[in-house]
């Protein structure tokens, strides 16, 4: 066994006994590190605005400290931006994570010297625990690649700014920079197609052990090293041992994925976000990713149907259920503060604390009242799928509420890697499966309110040249699963 993997090993069975600690006493960690955040943050202009010296407990600060989105903060990150000190926290940001918002146009998210490391503790640690729970550490003696943005910083009143996964690249441990792929100079390049040639040309001959990145954008990757070398993936490198993903559910795009690859491969999911490091899968058999409750971060849950009331309840840990829809609200030490970053979840374990991501609050579909879901159209299509040999590289669904004729519906603009043979049968088992997840959906089609789903097959490569016409291709970006008007179907119509 090398050197390597012996260390590895070592250090996995310590980060374990750590996160069995805090995740033992869930509620008294995270009252710990309200306390902790608020004291550190009372004398900033945000802490003295809302009296944190005053707040004793969560009741105080649900009083104290109203639910925000970024245009709710952004007075104050404007004044962080323009280059003042002590405003949501203690001086200056180490960073700004620059984001693109639809409603905040680029939004400036502050990363400061006690929230960076813990985004990279939290992805080091999500290798770790695989470590301990396989016992494999053999990655750590072959090639790693990250497909992530480019790391070139700016800057802005003497702070960096760029895409936090161009971030955190700057953070590879040392033991690691020997095995990491693709090289500095290909890691700067923008354009992202051209990057992907790149990196390409760097990895098809090489030992890749670990794959890191969105499932959309590794399966690009994927794509391009089969054209090149004519072989799968898994016979390309048949050493590789495990994939790390984050930012879309990888169930829709995991058959397409091991039919690539040849094989399936162990896979790691992480949540990682601008605004933090909120959670990741500890174990390779666990129902939903553990959640970072020591990392600097504390949590409010809203039920996400009641989030758009007046004065919607906000949850803490003790007051969650499992199986419910909840909003997100969080308060870091990157000084975010009761902040809505927009992302609903659900709890699939209350000891320990394990969520996923189930959709997003503004990506719904409610065109007649029946609040379609993220992870309830991810659902169906899986159902649709199971067992089939049925293929699908990309969707989204959106309603259609003024056809031509007949009755309204919802359209599902589907890129298929293999389409189905007869595609009547197939839209109808869908709609089927559609019916069974969401029981107003299904009122809707009974009483004749809403006619059967309708699947609109996109041509191969639709969706990359949707994101390329509209300059998010690569990165982080991604297309929502479902929106409750047609700007993005009717653009998708382009392509057919």
């Amino acid at each position: 066994m090398s050197l390597k993997k012996v260390i590895a090993k070592q250090l996995a069975k310590r980060v374990r006994k750590k996160i069995d600690r805090w995740s033992a006493n869930p509620i008294e960690t995270q009252k710990r590190v309200l306390k902790e955040l608020l004291d550190e943050a009372k004398n900033t202009e945000f802490g003295k605005d809302h009296h944190f010296s005053k707040i004793q407990n969560h009741k105080d600060f649900i009083a104290q400290i109203p639910i925000s989105d970024y245009e709710g903060l952004r007075s104050y990150v404007d004044r962080v931006v323009e280059g003042e000190k002590d405003i949501l926290w203690p001086g200056k940001p180490r960073y700004f994570a620059k984001t693109s918002g639809t409603t905040s146009g680029t939004k400036f998210i502050p990363l400061t010297k006690e929230s960076i490391p813990t985004h990279i503790e939290a992805a080091k640690n999500a290798l770790f625990c695989h470590i301990e729970a396989t016992g494999d550490a053999s990655f750590v003696d072959g090639k790693l690649i990250f497909l992530q943005g480019s790391p070139v910083l700016g800057e802005r009143n003497g702070v960096a700014i760029g895409r936090l996964s161009g971030i955190v690249a700057h953070y590879v441990p040392k033991y690691l920079q020997k095995n990491r792929l693709p090289s500095w100079e290909t890691n700067c390049i923008e354009d992202w197609e051209t990057k992907v040639d790149a990196i390409v040309e760097e990895t098809h001959d090489k030992d890749m052990r670990l794959i890191s990145g969105i499932p959309p954008w590794v399966s690009m990757y994927y794509e391009k090293l089969t054209a090149k070398t004519g072989k799968k993936i898994g016979d390309l490198f048949p050493n590789l041992g495990l994939f790390v993903y984050g930012g879309v559910n990888y169930e829709p795009y995991r058959t397409k994925l091991e039919s690539l690859v040849g094989r399936r491969i162990p896979s790691v999911e992480l949540y990682p976000a601008s605004e933090g490091f909120f959670a990741f899968q500890d174990a390779p058999d666990s129902d939903g990713m553990l959640l970072q409750l020591d990392s600097g971060i504390f949590y409010e849950f809203v039920p996400a149907d009641q989030f758009f009331e007046v004065s919607p309840p906000r949850l803490g840990l003790e007051e969650v259920k499992t199986g419910v829809n909840y909003v997100m609200i969080i308060s870091t030490n990157a000084g975010l503060w009761a902040y809505n970053i927009g992302d609903t979840v659900m709890f699939t374990s209350l000891f320990p604390f394990r969520v996923v991501v189930s959709g997003r609050i503004k990506h719904f579909i409610s065109a007649f009242g029946e609040h379609v879901i993220g992870k309830e159209v991810e659902q169906a299509l899986l159902q649709a799928t199971e067992g089939t040999d049925v293929e699908i590289s990309e969707f989204t669904v959106a309603p259609q509420v003024n056809p031509k004729k007949g009755l309204p519906y919802h359209e599902w603009s589907i890129e298929f890697t293999t389409p189905p043979k007869d595609m009547v049968s197939f839209s109808a088992d869908l709609d089927k499966k559609m019916c069974s997840q969401n029981t107003y959906y299904d009122d809707l089609i009974q009483g004749k309110v809403l006619q059967p789903l309708v699947v609109c097959q996109l041509k191969q490569g639709a969706f990359s040249n949707y994101m390329k016409r509209i300059g998010k291709l690569g990165g982080q970006n991604k297309v929502p699963r479902l929106t409750n008007d047609r700007k993005i179907a009717d653009e998708l119509k382009k392509e057919l």
